[in-house]
């Protein structure tokens, strides 16, 4: 990931709080991130992020869908490899949503590309 764009820092460094337990400081910068996303890429990463923290399934599924929304508008070499992590976090969202068809679409999805969901 490109670091000298803002909103892909912000991502990490809400990455790293999140690691040091900093739950709350770390959907703070996420949020900055979505806030300062300047193109479809950026706002693919940051959605993502957000999502990841969402504290309801209904926005983590708003959350992830608009990180795909984007990631289909950017360019694909930027987002191929994020995809798959893309994938799995949607059907996780849709599984956390009681529609489980839709979780395991994602999930093969994801699968065909080589990220094997891991059920609990």
């Amino acid at each position: 990931m490109d670091l000298s764009r803002p909103a892909i820092a912000l991502c990490m460094a809400g990455t790293q709080l999140e690691f040091q337990k900093q739950i709350e400081a770390a959907r703070q910068r996420y949020a900055e991130a979505w806030a300062c996303a300047a193109d479809d890429y950026e706002k693919c990463i940051a959605a993502h992020y957000v999502g990841h923290l969402a504290q309801t399934p209904a926005d983590m599924l708003f959350w992830h869908q608009t990180a795909l929304d984007h990631a289909a508008r950017a360019d694909h070499e930027l987002v191929e490899s994020f995809l798959p992590s893309l994938y799995v976090n949607l059907g996780h969202a849709y599984e956390q949503t009681g529609d489980p068809d839709q979780a395991n679409h994602f999930y093969d999805l994801a699968a065909a590309l080589g990220l094997v969901h891991k059920h609990d």
